[in-house]
């Protein structure tokens, strides 16, 4: 079994690790020779299943597994690789592959990152910034290992400046996973949505979304809020199908809502539809376009679902990655939202991280 690939692109990467691991510390990491997949499944709240293409963080790619497919499932804690990503950030190289130490399996980052002499002068020897004989570079252990060392890579006529590079090692232990542990394993199913629709800025709607959950969590002091400390405040979100996004929050101490108009309710593929256009024609979406408007202020054609606001936060998190993101509501069951990754629709495949939000009931 082997894996091993250069990181291209490090920032979504780590992005990625970071807005996952709001939502649970272990995930599924399942590899092979058409995409990349991770899937955290915690034992409450959200679920995410992602797919990316592999341009989307690696090139140089090489897979090789006597399982089926060519498959490796992988469990990896998420916080030890997003501290293991950061670390590559002001990198000139990063490269990842599946390793072993002392019988434990590992992914295994090697990154370089460029170190002018001088800019660190104590760092590595003496104030002059050149080793000294018998110099140690430093070995740290934690949640995952580091090493580093340091090697010249050009020196100017006169020996004056010496530009130098650092060689990083994060070891990130990992689980390797049977096929048959994960066989069982699989997106949760949804009926035809209600109403879909795209979403504003998520960075936007977090900020709102958070701040109706304190103002919610204030009112729990007076025993008001409707909700336990273990489940977290309910807020509604609703759309329509005429461009209409509501959040909303209700209890018996205070009632508010935010309204966005004019959003994009995207068009049915008629190829990707059962039946096809005639699918279409009786879908639940094209039923809901006859009721409701544009401006929001009618109470029909409403799709609406209830979710806690902890979690409904931490979902946002996915903002920080850019991107389009659709939502597909089913009234008062489920919300399910596909985020594609910017700069992954226009080719080399498509990535998309898809969340299932289960809708509370009132």
């Amino acid at each position: 079994m082997r894996f091993r690939a250069s990181i291209q692109n490090i920032t979504t990467f780590t992005k990625l690790t970071a807005s996952l691991s709001t939502l649970g510390h272990i995930a599924w990491l399942r590899l092979d020779n058409t995409d990349i997949r991770f899937t955290v499944i915690p034992e409450q709240g959200s679920q995410v299943w992602s797919v990316l293409s592999i341009d989307t963080l690696f090139e140089s790619y090489n897979i090789q597994s006597a399982a089926p497919n060519n498959t490796i499932n992988l469990e990896v804690p998420l916080a030890a690789l997003q501290r293991a990503l950061k670390s590559a950030q002001n990198a000139v190289a990063a490269s990842i592959r599946l390793t072993k130490k002392d019988g434990i399996p590992l992914l295994s980052l090697t990154i370089t990152t460029p170190t002018i002499n001088g800019s660190h002068p104590t760092a590595f020897g003496d104030e002059t910034g050149f080793d000294q004989p018998g110099t140690i570079y430093p070995h740290t252990n934690g949640n995952g290992t580091s090493s580093q060392s340091m090697r010249e890579s050009s020196q100017d006529f006169f020996g004056a400046r010496q530009d130098r590079e650092t060689v990083i090692t994060q070891d990130v232990p990992i689980r390797v996973l049977a096929a048959q542990s994960v066989e069982g394993l699989h997106e949760p199913r949804c009926r035809e949505p209600d109403v879909h629709i795209n979403l504003p800025n998520l960075l936007q709607l977090k900020s709102i979304s958070d701040r109706f959950t304190r103002l919610a969590m204030s009112t729990s002091k007076t025993g008001k809020s409707g909700f336990s400390n273990s489940s977290g405040p309910r807020l509604e979100l609703s759309a329509n199908m005429h461009g209409c996004l509501r959040l909303a929050l209700n209890t018996d101490s205070l009632s508010i809502s935010s309204l966005w108009t004019g959003l994009e309710n995207p068009e049915l593929d008629p190829d990707a539809t059962a039946a096809g256009a005639e699918g279409i024609a009786n879908h639940p979406s094209t039923r809901m376009k006859e009721l409701g408007d544009s401006q929001g202020q009618s109470e029909e054609g409403w799709a609406t679902v209830r979710l806690d606001g902890r979690d409904w936060g931490k979902v946002l998190s996915v903002g920080r990655l850019g991107g389009r993101v659709i939502a597909c509501f089913c009234e008062g069951f489920a919300v399910v939202l596909y985020v594609f990754l910017a700069g992954a629709e226009g080719g080399g495949g498509e990535s998309v991280l898809t969340y299932y939000i289960s809708s509370y009931s009132a």
